[in-house]
């Protein structure tokens, strides 16, 4: 009987079979589709869209998520790469700065060994006033480097100004746009012009607005001209002879006719200030 009950579900197995490919031949070998069909596919093909579109929106989103993710990460490495171009950049400014600075503090002091018997001691400016009219630097040599007071400092172009103070390891420099004819406590520098040591003058004073120095208690009968060179004639016993101070821009009568005064161009800029040197004069033995 069990026998019998298997082999009819074999047979009942092979006519569904035979009946399916029947009908598959039947189905292909008609001109279109009957509109079961018809209906059966559009509804298949709605249902897909309406589940399909929500499925891409939210893919769509997640996909959104990670590129913003991954935006971020690089906008992120971008900055710092940014940010260490910007320090790097800064840093090669800066030596590139202090190489020409060097530079040109060693062709100076090689320049003036065959014309002087000073040592100049280099210094670095680390403050300044931010008062314009307080003209005070601070440099990083004080007295056990051998600074004393009133000894000159100048930059590779010139005449800066005199230590003022001196501590242990610092000292504040007075700059040339300190001197007052009217402030005791302001140094006189007495000067020459180079090429014509015959001249003499005073330097008592500068002129804030039009940014000059004033040379005053030059003779009458002195050729000093505009475009000569200023230097210090090393009388007053405070400033070295030879330093060079400016340029003469003009000459003109000074008070009650006895004398004449001239408006000194300095040669040294006093803004910015990053190298100095501080003047010592070498004993002569």
């Amino acid at each position: 009987m069990f026998k019998f009950m298997g082999n009819k579900k074999i047979v009942v197995l092979l006519v569904s079979l035979i009946i399916f490919v029947i009908l598959m031949g039947l189905t292909m070998l008609r001109p279109g589709m009957t509109w079961p069909e018809k209906f059966v596919k559009d509804t298949v093909s709605w249902t897909q869209g309406l589940f399909n579109r929500p499925a891409q929106a939210i893919a769509g989103f997640f996909q959104d998520i990670r590129e913003l993710k991954n935006l971020y990460k690089e906008n992120k490495v971008l900055k710092e790469t940014l940010s260490h171009y910007a320090r790097d950049t800064m840093r090669l400014n800066k030596l590139e700065s202090d190489n020409k600075n060097l530079k040109e503090l060693l062709e100076f002091t090689e320049r003036q060994k065959g014309l002087d018997n000073y040592k100049y001691h280099v210094a670095q400016v680390y403050a300044m006033s931010a008062d314009p009219y307080t003209s005070v630097v601070n440099i990083d040599l004080g007295e056990r480097d051998g600074i004393r007071k009133d000894m000159a400092v100048i930059s590779v172009h010139g005449l800066v100004g005199r230590i003022d103070k001196v501590s242990e390891f610092t000292s504040s420099v007075q700059l040339l746009t300190e001197l007052d004819a009217t402030n005791n406590q302001s140094k006189a520098i007495a000067a020459t012009v180079k090429g014509k040591e015959k001249s003499f003058g005073i330097i008592q004073s500068y002129d804030h607005e039009s940014q000059l120095l004033i040379m005053t208690n030059i003779d009458t009968n002195d050729d000093l001209a505009e475009g000569d060179t200023i230097i210090t004639s090393g009388m007053g016993l405070v400033f070295p002879k030879g330093i060079e101070i400016g340029t003469v821009v003009s000459k003109e009568d000074g008070d009650f006719g006895i004398n004449y005064v001239a408006k000194i161009k300095p040669a040294a800029t006093f803004r910015h200030l990053s190298e100095l040197m501080v003047v010592e004069v070498q004993d002569p033995r």
